[in-house]
């Protein structure tokens, strides 16, 4: 099979996006499918694999890591595509890929699937700020209801995606399909080396936040439960690794609470290398977010054995729930600085919990969930061929 995929970000733009592809294209390719990525240029030089087309695109005013493709260069590679036998395409982001991905599946006549990433209503308006909260919720629901409806078939995440999906009046046919975990990527990694290259003590207790440093993320929040726990725990640190628009705020909210000793801003790390040992060096992941269609960070620690303690909000909820591996905590500081606490002090509780995160996130593998998204391609492949076989035979009469 030869599955296209067209998407509005790509590495090496670093985000949840980029590696729910990068992971179901490595699967993917590894059982023997084709698999060609449309993505923007980021104006630098990308060390890409054969099947990657860069397509030139401009700034955004609202975001400046992100790019907007140029439309007619993409429509310039219907020549090309159409040269390919595409047997399908996947649309994994909502902006100029949706479209251009709808456009594109009438002229080479396939079906087309569309992944639905982002939660859009809890997102939106914190880029833009200066229009209503509500306003800004009501147009991200009706924007994503006539999205989903416009393709042969979704894929969300998580159950809590779907059911707000199907809340907004999305009829179109949808799996549940999480991105799985490569488990061969995440074996060892050496907290040690890292905690010496930063200059944490080794004895030192450890939270750790990985993921884009934005808004939505909710990071403020956990340095507000920080300021509670350094009232018992006065060594304690939490390492947050990522960048993104909140950085300025969230220095501001370390400085304005007194934490400068208590937070250690890390930046982007190499995934295959560098933030391995990250993760090992933690006692705890710590995660607030309240837009996650999934958590994909939070079964990336599991797996190199870091317990999770976490809201569960969204995707989140299929991970946090369970209670292998995590604990749940409310979005309430006293709630939440508590059990951090609580079970940080417990050094029996915290193997116990390894062992369990590390059990749990073995069943997340990205070969099983690739073989679902397989079988759903499959259908909308043939739902597609006896449309076109019923249009004809309704044609000559």
């Amino acid at each position: 099979m030869h599955i296209l995929m067209i998407t509005d970000v790509y590495f090496p733009r670093i985000n949840g996006v980029s590696t729910s592809i990068k992971t179901y294209r490595a699967a993917l390719r590894e059982m023997g499918h084709k698999v060609t990525i449309i993505a923007p240029d980021y104006g630098k030089t990308t060390d890409d694999e054969a099947g990657i087309i860069r397509i030139p695109s401009r700034g955004l005013l609202v975001d400046k890591e992100d790019r907007m493709m140029k439309s007619r260069h993409i429509f310039r590679l219907v020549k090309q595509l159409k040269d390919m036998d595409i047997d399908i395409i996947h649309i994994q982001t909502p902006f100029v890929a949706h479209y251009a991905g709808l456009k594109l599946a009438r002229i080479l006549d396939v079906p087309k699937v569309e992944s639905y990433h982002t939660f859009f209503e809890e997102y939106l308006y914190h880029y833009v700020p200066f229009l209503p909260k509500a306003l800004m919720k009501s147009v991200a629901r009706r924007f994503s209801k006539s999205q989903c409806n416009s393709v042969d078939a979704i894929v969300v995440p998580s159950t809590a995606m779907l059911e707000a999906l199907r809340g907004y009046g999305v009829e179109a046919t949808a799996e549940i399909i999480p991105t799985g975990l490569d488990l061969r990527r995440f074996k060892g990694g050496d907290g040690a080396a890292f905690r010496k290259k930063y200059g944490i003590e080794k004895d030192r207790p450890v939270l750790l936040n990985v993921g884009r440093v934005a808004h939505e993320k909710n990071i403020d929040f956990l340095i507000h439960v920080l300021h509670e726990v350094v009232q018992t725990i006065p060594d304690i640190l939490l390492v947050i690794v990522g960048e993104g628009p909140a950085e300025k705020h969230l220095h501001a909210l370390v400085k304005e609470l007194g934490l400068q000793a208590n937070v250690r801003f890390i930046g982007y790390l190499d995934r295959d290398t560098e933030l391995k040992d990250c993760y090992c060096a933690g006692d705890m992941f710590v995660f607030a977010s309240r837009t996650e269609t999934q958590g994909l960070v939070l079964l990336e620690a599991m797996a190199l054995g870091v317990p999770v303690i976490s809201t569960a909000v969204m995707g989140t909820r299929d991970i946090i729930e369970p209670e292998r591996g995590a604990i749940h905590a409310r979005e309430d500081i006293f709630d939440f600085s508590k059990k951090i606490v609580s079970t940080i002090k417990d050094k029996h509780l915290l193997h116990l919990l390894s062992i369990h995160a590390q059990l749990f996130s073995s069943g997340w593998s990205d070969q099983c969930f690739t073989r679902k998204m397989l079988n759903l391609y499959c259908v909308a492949i043939i739902e597609h061929e006896i449309h076109y076989t019923t249009n004809v035979v309704s044609e000559n009469g």
